[in-house]
């Protein structure tokens, strides 16, 4: 315990990260990936707005990209990383990637959401003279919301168990500094420690959404 005492402001930094990259992550994936959910929503056959083309391409793009493990994607789109953010390692290269990994799989779970409002409510609002995209703005994302923001909380509990590998690229936080200070000098109260911080995160996140998605449910 005293060697935890000792490096509490590398601790505290560690959580400072977490946070950084976590939050940045779930809010620029969640924002890329509600386009991509809508875009494929709308472009599949027979939607709003059937475009065959496009939607084969997203799909085909999301069925790629969302089975790769987080560390060999974070590997392939380094030249991505050199030529937009300049840098492979470090805290804002591991949020890059996660925030990338993360919009192609809430791409998914928005389209899935979506996909289940009744085909009635759409009817109705085509039949009153709405817009495409009026409808799926004003219409579907508030119909499907309470299912949405569960897969938004699935997304953050993923991007808090994927961000402890950010240690592997420079990237600091909870993991790596559940490594570095505890499992590699053998200082077990370190990383359960770690572990009993990432925990308290993700239950903090996981009772935040569930309470969020009841009260979209209940409106």
């Amino acid at each position: 315990m005293h060697e935890f005492l000792t490096n509490l402001p590398v601790y505290r930094e560690a959580i400072r990260q977490t946070f950084y990259i976590v939050l940045i992550s779930v809010s620029v994936g969640g924002l890329l990936g509600l386009g991509l959910g809508l875009v494929l929503y709308a472009t599949r056959p027979g939607s709003l707005l059937a475009n065959r083309p496009v939607f084969v391409l997203v799909n085909v793009l999301v069925n790629v990209v969302r089975p790769i493990p987080f560390v060999i994607f974070l590997t392939a789109i380094q030249p991505i990383m050199l030529h937009t953010i300049g840098t492979t390692i470090g805290t804002n290269a591991v949020t890059f990637a996660l925030s990338l990994s993360a919009a192609f799989a809430v791409g998914r779970i928005v389209e899935q959401n979506l996909l289940t409002v009744d085909p009635g409510v759409i009817e109705a609002a085509r039949a009153a003279g709405a817009r495409p995209i009026s409808i799926l703005v004003t219409v579907l994302i508030p119909e499907a919301l309470g299912p949405i923001i569960l897969g938004y909380t699935f997304i953050f509990v993923a991007v808090v168990d994927m961000s402890a590998q950010a240690g592997l690229f420079g990237g600091g936080g909870l993991g790596d500094f559940a490594i570095t200070y505890g499992s590699q000098r053998y200082n077990w109260p370190i990383v359960y420690i770690s572990v009993a911080t990432i925990v308290v995160i993700v239950q903090a996140g996981q009772f935040l959404g569930n309470w969020l998605a009841r009260r979209a449910l209940r409106r």
